[in-house]
């Protein structure tokens, strides 16, 4: 269970992480942009940024819980991936149309696309805890056979 909270957390972390960057970024691109004076200047910018300070600090924290994670003999990629990814999706989505900063509108097919994702992850999830494996060939599946034989 701890190892499915510390996924939960480091989805959260990742998603405040994307949600940090694009609101720090705003600041940054009203300032002329990242890189328009050249490499050091943008690191200036970036370090001198609380808000882009704490999406990398989300950042780093997500790794780290999200490796804590995967140590995890049950919690298999092909679960922990998906859950990542979909739920941060998912998360983002619902977030950015509801921050003030950013006040995304959605359309039809992103609202559905969340949905299809939220369900999938659903699916993917109730998999957790189960061993879920497929036959191997040896076990009883028709070997392949040749054109030409």
């Amino acid at each position: 269970m701890r190892f499915v909270a510390a996924l939960i957390l480091a989805l959260i972390l990742n998603a405040m992480a994307n949600l940090c960057m694009k609101i720090g970024m705003k600041t940054v691109h009203s300032s002329g942009g990242l890189f328009v004076d050249g490499v050091f200047p943008a690191i200036r910018k970036v370090t001198g940024n609380g808000t882009l300070l704490i999406g990398l600090t989300c950042f780093a924290l997500n790794a780290a819980l999200y490796m804590y994670a995967l140590q995890s003999p049950k919690l298999k990629i092909s679960v922990a991936y998906p859950i990542m990814v979909g739920g941060g999706y998912a998360l983002i989505a619902i977030v950015a149309r509801l921050h003030p900063s950013l006040a995304e509108v959605l359309s039809w097919r992103q609202i559905l696309g969340v949905t299809i994702v939220f369900v999938g992850m659903i699916l993917i999830t109730s998999t957790l805890g189960q061993d879920v494996t497929l036959p191997q060939p040896s076990e009883g599946l028709a070997k392949p056979t040749s054109l030409h034989s």
